[in-house]
């Protein structure tokens, strides 16, 4: 399998998944072209994209989702609820491409599957994705205020997860955002810090060692990738956990596509 962060941040973000046979995007939350341009620096061609998966309907995960199918006639997997909420704001799609799915269901493309499963956040029907190819597996979990049994169990068998270091904690509360925006990031329907998230990675670690795991969508106003991983792993050494021994510790990038992970 190959995964690779397009782009992961508060300003928008997508991820490549590919197996021997399928290509997918979970999210696209920057202008179409952005997207392209960015499948095109990796060496993928975005018109081979099998399918586009939907985490929730904010913008920056969706921004050019409808840029997109309709250039490559791609089609967008997302639940319900979710399509309801995010319908009007993508523009007219293709009717065959327009696939519904339970919130918690498993689909295959081709030689890839791809489950999905509920997570806590401020959205009308949040899920995070996991993407299994033979015995490998992929896991995509950001925009949720707490880590949960359900992510847990989803998650915990991964070789690879790009999982959510949002925010400092110090930074948000004495930073520029109003009082009410930094409730709801706090929020258990909000977003992860950067310190629950050096303890879930301690929890995951406990379930299969040796994980590849990218700290994404970090915040640009209340978060710093040097603050992010020096966080995480100071939290994961106060679990006698070694990064470089027990863990593959590596941050997504906001602006450009971070490296190819191939497992």
């Amino acid at each position: 399998m190959k995964f690779c962060s397009l782009y992961s941040g508060s300003s928008g973000n997508s991820m490549f998944i590919a197996s021997e046979h399928a290509k997918i995007l979970i999210d696209a939350g920057l202008p179409g072209k952005k997207i392209d341009d960015a499948l095109k620096i990796i060496g993928e061609n975005p018109g081979d994209i099998d399918g586009i998966f939907v985490t929730h309907e904010h913008s920056d995960h969706i921004r050019g989702i409808g840029v997109l199918s309709r250039k490559y006639d791609i089609p967008i997997y997302t639940n319900s609820d979710t399509w309801s909420a995010m319908e009007a704001g993508i523009g007219k799609i293709k009717e065959h491409n327009i696939r519904i799915m339970d919130r918690r269901s498993t689909l295959s493309i081709k030689d890839l599957d791809i489950t999905s499963f509920n997570i806590p956040h401020d959205a009308v029907a949040p899920v995070g994705y996991t993407m299994h190819y033979k015995r490998k597996k992929i896991s995509v979990t950001t925009d949720f205020g707490i880590y949960t049994e359900e992510i847990r169990d989803n998650i915990k068998d991964s070789d690879i997860i790009l999982l959510e270091s949002n925010h400092d904690v110090n930074m948000l509360k004495f930073g520029p955002y109003p009082y009410n925006l930094k409730r709801r990031i706090l929020s258990e329907v909000g977003h992860l810090s950067n310190e629950d998230c050096g303890k879930a990675i301690v929890d995951l670690i406990r379930y299969k060692p040796n994980k590849k795991i990218i700290l994404g969508h970090l915040s640009g106003t209340n978060n710093h990738p040097d603050l992010a991983l020096e966080t995480v792993i100071g939290v994961l050494r106060e679990n006698d956990i070694v990064s470089k021994l027990d863990i593959e510790l590596t941050m997504a990038d906001r602006h450009s596509p971070s490296n190819i992970i191939e497992i």
